[in-house]
């Protein structure tokens, strides 16, 4: 009886080791940009905030650097079409956030003994209740924008005056420029000339002389030498 043959088992191929990918890194894409040009479109897109802020988090390895870049960006277009929802939910959980911090100096304080401890943690604590105020009035203000007025400056006399000025060189086109209120004031000053008295001079450009002897009249008779 023949020998049956033993078939060799092939052991199952290993399945490729995945690479660890880096949660601090961004993966730069193949694009027509240079190296260069792609770097620095990352550094100005966001890139360098999604980092520290990682930082400064406290989430650890388990956040990636690609998916805050993501977020931030959609923050930013929700900023850029009129949409402050997220940047209004900010300010306020900074404004409690503030307060607790104020409220926890306060309490700190309370429990010193000497003056200086005292005043060292409320002065921090007044910090804190400040910089709360000023994020409570920043989040009303985003509610609640003022209106922005033109302003008019009206002279006395119910005469506008604008605000405009010459340019720093003066000269326009080899003209001088000058707006036209001022132009028309030098005009006015330029041409400014005494109205020759027609009473002491015959002609215009002929001075009276004082030397000739005048006709006498009867307000003006000629008086003569008394012996």
């Amino acid at each position: 009886m023949a020998a049956k043959k033993t078939s060799q088992k092939t052991a199952p191929a290993a399945p490729p080791i995945k690479k660890k990918r880096n949660p601090d890194a961004f993966e730069v894409v193949e694009s027509e940009d240079t190296r260069s040009q792609t770097l620095a479109k990352l550094a100005t897109g966001g890139v360098l905030c999604a980092a520290t802020l990682k930082r400064y988090s406290g989430a650890g390895e388990d956040m990636e650097v690609p998916d805050l870049v993501t977020e931030m960006r959609k923050a930013g277009d929700e900023v850029v079409d009129g949409d402050m929802g997220r940047v209004e939910r900010m300010l306020a959980n900074q404004a409690m956030t503030l307060d607790a911090i104020f409220n926890n100096m306060a309490q700190r304080s309370h429990k010193q003994d000497t003056f200086k401890g005292i005043e060292v943690l409320m002065r921090l604590a007044l910090k804190a209740q400040a910089q709360a105020r000023a994020t409570a009035e920043a989040l009303a203000l985003l509610k609640n924008p003022m209106p922005y007025i033109k302003q008019a400056n009206i002279a006395q006399g119910h005469q506008q005056v604008n605000n405009t000025y010459a340019s720093a060189s003066g000269y326009t086109n080899g003209k001088e420029d000058v707006p036209e209120q001022y132009a028309q004031g030098r005009t006015h000053a330029g041409n400014f000339q005494s109205t020759p008295n027609k009473l002491l001079e015959a002609d215009h450009g002929q001075r009276l002389d004082t030397r000739a002897q005048g006709t006498a009249g009867r307000a003006n008779q000629k008086l003569e030498s008394v012996g």
